[in-house]
């Protein structure tokens, strides 16, 4: 749930993890009774926890669809991501992939533990498919075949130029953006979304992953994945791996900030798709991803860590996060507060420093603009306060009773 000591030091986010806590409970619990259905969400919840999470937020038949196109291109991606598979291989399938999603008996092996059990009943995932209205399947076959055909002419080619990182990002990020949008939109619940501040909506949470996900990307067994721009981390070093070692880490940490600096011109266009939104669950849907991104932003911008690890907000504030995030006005607040946070560490010596905040300037104005600032309290940036003994114990006692509680309920069940 949060370590005790992250709750003493946090105490607000004791609420919010408890109520995330029972909301994990309550999705795994909404399995469907349909042996299809529920292996696409159980799979779901294995694949990310995270993502069959907010997927709840959304109505049933939309979830349905959602959940299915999100394992579609769970299982796109897997192909792409596997470096044992030849080339020769890989590429047919990934130009292939749309078709296979009507046929119920393809499956293909490839991918390691969960993701390999999602390959090898991937029928599972076209029975639910062809189950889906006409509309959601064209959207989800139109979104896999451009994905398909993106991510294979990448196999043969490197990320190069900032224009090639667009590119690349557009098509395993931004046409999730765009696929989405035709979802709400077949759903009847939403107007159709541009495509231009669609694919912003893909692009910034992919920049977001690729940034904090450095050092697995480099790591990765037989060969390394790299997706940082050869036009940026070319500025600091001669080899995109030299930037983990130890003796290159200022100039690591100031291409880590060129990076982040790249990823916040989407900001714009992400609060202006939300803005747009009119259904409650849709909204809070794509919203707590973008917060998410923004404050894991906050948190890598200036951190040598991300290259010894993975930097991610603690478990509380991404409770907090998801209690929160609720209406427009809680967006341009975390928004504005994670930007402030951001822009304290900006080090005027850095040679993106006036770029950076250039663009945070112009997040906060956006922010202030809409007038929505005064009408929520910050919960994300906040004084430390000094909690006196008599507050530790009463945490103490608190959180002895919520265990307890916990595990005579486990008993029973």
């Amino acid at each position: 749930m949060g370590s005790l000591g992250a709750i003493l030091k946090h105490p607000d986010d004791l609420y919010p993890l408890l109520k995330l806590k029972m909301a994990v409970r309550h999705a795994e619990k909404q399995i469907p009774s349909e042996p299809h259905w529920a292996f696409c969400y159980s799979m779901l919840h294995r694949v990310s926890r995270s993502f069959g999470l907010v997927i709840q937020q959304l109505g049933t038949e939309l979830r349905n669809a959602v959940c299915v196109f999100y394992l579609v291109l769970r299982a796109l991606d897997t192909v792409e991501d596997d470096t044992s598979i030849p080339t020769d291989v890989k590429v047919p399938i990934l130009i292939a992939f749309h078709r296979h999603i009507y046929d119920r008996d393809w499956h293909f092996s490839c991918g390691t533990k969960d993701y390999k059990v999602l390959m090898d009943q991937f029928h599972d995932v076209s029975t639910a498919f062809l189950e889906l209205e006409k509309g959601y399947q064209e959207a989800i076959e139109d979104i896999t075949k451009r994905m398909g055909a993106g991510m294979a002419k990448f196999i043969c080619k490197e990320v190069e130029t900032i224009g090639d990182y667009e590119e690349y990002c557009h098509y395993v990020a931004g046409l999730v953006g765009l696929g989405l949008s035709k979802l709400f939109h077949a759903s009847e619940l939403e107007d159709l979304a541009s495509d231009s501040i669609s694919n912003s909506m893909g692009l910034f949470l992919q920049k977001t992953n690729i940034i904090r996900d450095y050092l697995e990307d480099i790591n990765e067994i037989p060969k390394s994945r790299m997706f940082w721009p050869r036009e940026i981390w070319s500025k600091y070093v001669n080899k995109l791996e030299d930037l983990k070692n130890e003796e290159n880490s200022v100039k690591a940490v100031q291409c880590l900030n060129d990076m982040v600096t790249n990823s916040l011109i989407h900001v714009d266009d992400c609060l202006k798709y939300m803005s747009a939104l009119r259904e409650p669950g849709i909204f809070r849907f794509c919203a707590i991803p973008q917060v998410m991104a923004i404050g894991t932003l906050a948190m890598c911008y200036n951190n040598i860590n991300v290259f010894k690890g993975v930097v991610k907000m603690r478990r509380g504030l991404t409770a907090q996060i998801i209690h929160r995030t609720k209406t427009m006005a809680d967006v341009y607040g975390a928004f504005f507060d994670f930007s402030c946070m951001l822009k304290s560490k900006v080090d005027k010596n850095d040679p993106n420093a006036a770029k950076t905040l250039s663009s945070l300037e112009a997040i906060q104005k956006t922010c202030r603009e809409s007038g929505a600032l005064n009408k929520r309290k910050s919960y994300i940036i906040r004084n430390e306060l000094k909690y006196n003994s008599v507050l530790i114990v009463l945490l103490f006692i608190i959180l002895s009773i919520i265990f307890a509680s916990l595990s005579a309920n486990r008993s029973s069940d």
